[in-house]
């Protein structure tokens, strides 16, 4: 596995591999990484001959710097995992790497970037699609693998290939979790005594949402999700969401769309929690 700090020695190994007609596939992270990312990684191998992961934590994306101040750090663990799991390139820049001057390209996600966390967290869409759109401009992939846990990312990050006009296919692939249900996080290593346990109860809503949607209207089963989830002490609901998956519309009957997943944000003392579930 080959380590490149810096944007010239990356794009120039890239180069090197893509005129002798390897693929790339490529997973960005933040770093902090668990069994979620390295099946991207793992997805990423079995469909092209290069695997590159970026590990950066990116500064623009947090609307509360605190939240990007205690954001997990675990390079040497990262890239011991990445090494297992087969991954041939690690892209692991500064901040100055990818910043040496601010950057103040505004993108427009139309009400797709205004709604749940768009809603919730202003500028962080912006943000992400700044870095993505450096990173892909760096790596030139031709498979750009995300988590399903980050939906309207996912939905976000395929607009923002769209208006940029990238020969770039997107993989979205299926949330990993863990015992009780918890979709698999980075941010779950700062929940602290039984918290990480009764997060359980965040998935166990999705899917009761899921199981009651055939019969339930929207908003009910919105007031039953959120009464359901803040049933349990400490737990409180941020928004739960249940949109069309194409264009996050807000949808009352689920004759509305083809297909509708519902969204929640949770928080828990300091953390906050996403996840979703396809419910048609």
């Amino acid at each position: 596995m080959q380590i490149f700090e810096d944007i010239l020695s990356t794009q120039k190994r890239l180069l090197e591999l893509r005129s002798k007609g390897h693929t790339i596939g490529f997973v960005p992270t933040m770093g902090a990484l668990h069994k979620g990312h390295i099946s991207l990684v793992e997805r990423a191998k079995k469909e092209n001959s290069i695997t590159v992961a970026s590990i950066f934590v990116n500064p623009t994306q947090f609307n509360d710097k605190g939240d990007y101040t205690k954001y997990p750090r675990t390079l040497e663990s990262d890239l011991k995992m990445l090494n297992g799991a087969g991954c041939d390139i690690v892209f692991t820049p500064s901040e100055k790497e990818i910043y040496p001057n601010p950057d103040t390209r505004t993108f427009d996600f139309g009400e797709m970037g205004n709604v749940m966390e768009g809603k919730h967290r202003p500028g962080h869409f912006n943000g992400v699609a700044i870095v993505v759109s450096k990173l892909l401009d760096i790596i030139k992939p031709d498979k750009l693998y995300l988590g399903q846990k980050d939906f309207q990312q996912v939905a976000i990050i395929k607009e923002l290939i769209k208006q940029l006009h990238l020969p770039i296919a997107v993989i979205s692939c299926p949330t990993l979790r863990e015992q009780n249900g918890l979709a698999m996080s980075s941010r779950n290593t700062r929940l602290i005594g039984t918290q990480r346990e009764k997060a359980g109860i965040i998935y166990e809503t999705l899917c009761g949402i899921k199981e009651k949607a055939a019969s339930v209207n929207a908003e009910d089963l919105i007031s039953w999700g959120k009464k359901n989830i803040e049933g349990v002490i400490g737990f409180n609901v941020e928004y739960i969401d249940i949109v069309c998956a194409n264009t996050l519309k807000t949808v009352n009957a689920m004759s509305d769309c083809d297909e509708v997943v519902v969204c929640a944000a949770v928080k828990t003392g300091e953390v906050r929690l996403i996840d979703n579930l396809q419910i048609k």
